[in-house]
């Protein structure tokens, strides 16, 4: 195995294989949940910050592809996709709504799709449902 390979190892098997084991059937919901408090815990003030940060915490490449009033669409792309890629991404979905939500001022949700090479993380925001300040 190479360095690289080595390292994206360690990180699938605490990601993937310990978290799940922890967690068990509440694993997705508490991985979604714990990445709208680590949105909250490092707040952003924008999209290059929140992609940034998803750069500086090796979640992967993060670039917006689609930006409507209610809805934004990100791919997210990283060396283990394709070959390593066995894990849910609750937590970077989870944190980009906290993100979103934060910087648009509404309720925000996020889902993701797996594709080929990438993942698909599709925000929409509730623009009657406002969030208390």
């Amino acid at each position: 195995m190479e360095a690289n390979e080595t390292q994206l190892f360690g990180y699938d098997l605490i990601r993937n294989d310990l978290l799940n084991e922890l967690l068990g059937q509440e694993h997705d919901a508490l991985l979604y949940w714990s990445g709208k408090a680590l949105a909250r815990k490092y707040p952003l003030h924008s999209i290059e910050e929140t992609i940034e940060f998803f750069n500086r915490a090796e979640w992967g490449s993060l670039s917006l592809v689609k930006e409507k009033k209610q809805e934004r669409r990100f791919e997210l792309r990283g060396p283990w996709m394709g070959k390593y890629d066995s894990r849910c991404y609750q937590l970077e979905s989870g944190f980009l709504a906290q993100q979103v939500e934060s910087l648009v001022g509404f309720i925000s949700e996020s889902i993701y799709h797996v594709k080929r090479d990438y993942v698909l993380l599709q925000v929409q925001t509730d623009t009657h449902d406002a969030v208390e300040k």
